[in-house]
């Protein structure tokens, strides 16, 4: 190719960002052109492999939409732009190939899971058919995989604490990669291309719930005003220890899980944010617990390169066998939020309406499914794949392995207690009568065992078990105990920045997290 003029295609996937980004760094100095592409890939809106349901549901479908949105108009400022097609990346960039005739080379960053990595295969086999060179990178995770004390990666520890004392102590964080002002052009004759619509993707616009606790947009221009918010304006990064199992409100945690699963901040940014914080205003347990949690998200990335298709294998990680169930009309109440246990509805109900559910939530309706249904795992995480905003593939499978008994923990039959973790958190109720409308007129922690209530008492209240509330579907003789002992008043927490539903400080430290995983104890 001596004399034409060098084009790259960036093929990007979940690293819609222009900070820190290799590919797009990489590029600019190795091309006189560059298409920076992003390719609505068919396969990505089909149903999922077990269950059927949609891969892509509405809030995330919107999101990403307004990620890419929001990245053709940061390149457009820096004399780029955004390249949009519809189809399978395999096909676009063959088809842009031909089309240019100059392409030199294709760059992407590698991902971790199967579907993906066949994505790759295909795109390696189709420039090396056409002597185009490929250039791929790693860039998902905090700590890079070239730079782990596990080589190689099938000498991963399968606990998460060895992983984690290991990488503290032998590894560095690379720094971040700046973006230059001025972009190289596209090549002549690229269309930008139309970004679709949900409906041209087979999903309605969501109407967004005014209860929701993440009402934020897509993009890296919203996740960057976000960590600006977080850390520098409110200082709430300094008590978030505290606060992160919170249920109400967008400033209980970081929120960061949705931006970071298409890549619209990089992790090693949020490190450098971190570190800068602790020089300029303070050190403490709150800062660290940000790194802490980058660092199970990292973990799940690596169990995924470790293991491979297994992570979605019915016996998971441990090749267990377990009478896993698959009663749809359990499974129905469970997704719907009529299960009858207000805590494990309001949280189903809170996903359903808004594409989110808090940390604490997510651990008590995955044990719920798992321990107290013995519904088969994949069914939660299936379905968990079509609603969250945050799906990322290795955090929530690597999370429904661990709360389904058959993956990275350590200890044996783990199970929540529902009543428990509802007085816990969520002492006065306020969460639940937010997203359970039918029971709003029972009074304090009596919310969350209504049928422990007599009936004279809930028909005044106007409920009635079985018909304008469900019986429970399931009660656990463990529960008994908290009924009889709870508190009968409790007065709510003072509503503040930190929302109604609080976190009582001697729990604050408990429990596991769906992509920002934290410190596990049931």
């Amino acid at each position: 190719m001596s004399g034409v003029a060098r084009t790259a295609i960036c093929l990007l996937r979940c690293d819609l960002r222009a900070h820190d980004n290799q590919v797009l760094h990489w590029a600019q100095s190795n091309a006189d052109f560059v298409i920076p592409l992003y390719c609505f890939d068919p396969r990505h809106y089909l149903g999922t492999h077990c269950f059927g349901f949609p891969k892509t549901g509405p809030h995330r479908l919107r999101f990403l939409l307004e990620s890419v949105k929001d990245l053709r108009e940061t390149l457009k400022k820096r004399g780029s732009t955004l390249v949009v097609r519809k189809g399978k990346p395999e096909d676009v960039v063959c088809d842009l190939i031909t089309q240019l005739g100059s392409v030199s080379a294709v760059a992407f960053h590698e991902e971790a899971t199967q579907e993906e990595l066949d994505v790759e295969k295909l795109l390696c086999e189709v420039c090396c058919q056409h002597g185009v060179k490929t250039h791929t990178f790693w860039g998902s995770t905090l700590y890079h995989r070239d730079d782990l004390p596990f080589r190689p990666i099938a000498r991963l520890p399968d606990v998460y604490t060895h992983f984690r004392k290991a990488v503290e102590s032998e590894a560095k964080v690379r720094p971040t990669l700046q973006m230059a002002d001025q972009l190289k052009p596209l090549a002549p004759g690229v269309e930008e291309g139309c970004i679709p619509t949900m409906e041209d993707l087979g999903q309605k616009d969501p109407v967004t719930d005014p209860r929701t606790a993440f009402p934020c947009s897509g993009g890296e221009t919203q996740a960057l005003m976000r960590l600006q918010y977080y850390f520098w304006d409110t200082n709430l990064v300094a008590s978030y220890k505290e606060t992160r199992n919170g249920l109400v409100g967008m400033d209980y945690s970081t929120k960061f899980a949705p931006w970071l699963a298409l890549g619209c901040i990089s992790p090693r940014y949020i490190y450098e944010q971190i570190q800068k914080y602790e020089k300029e205003r303070t050190a403490n347990q709150s800062t660290y617990w940000v790194l802490f949690e980058l660092l199970w998200r990292d973990y799940f990335r690596f169990v995924a390169l470790k293991y491979g298709r297994r992570i979605f294998s019915l016996r998971g990680l441990q090749n267990k066998e377990v009478p896993w169930k698959k009663d749809l009309q359990l499974f129905d109440c469970w997704k719907e939020g009529k299960t009858g246990v207000p805590f494990v509805d309001a949280n189903m109900r809170e996903l359903a309406a808004t594409g989110f559910m808090s940390n604490r939530g997510r651990q008590n309706v995955a044990s719920f499914l798992t321990k107290d249904l013995g519904l088969d795992w994949r069914m939660g995480a299936e379905w968990f794949q079509y609603l969250l905003v945050d799906y990322d593939v290795c955090s929530n499978y690597g999370n429904w392995l661990y709360s389904a008994g058959i993956g990275n923990d350590p200890r044996d039959n783990r199970k929540f207690n529902m009543i428990k973790q509802g007085l816990d958190y969520d002492s006065n109720g306020d969460y639940v009568r937010l997203w359970v409308l039918e029971l709003q007129g029972i009074k304090g922690a009596d919310i969350h065992t209504p049928w422990a209530l007599n009936s004279a008492a809930l028909s005044q209240l106007g409920v009635t078990l079985g018909k304008t509330y469900p019986q429970p579907v399931v009660t656990a003789p463990e529960w008994s105990r908290h009924i009889s002992q709870r508190p009968q008043e409790r007065s709510p927490h003072p509503r503040g920045r930190r929302g109604p539903a609080h976190t009582p400080r001697q729990h604050k430290d408990r429990g596991i997290d769906f992509y920002f995983s934290r410190k596990k104890d049931a």
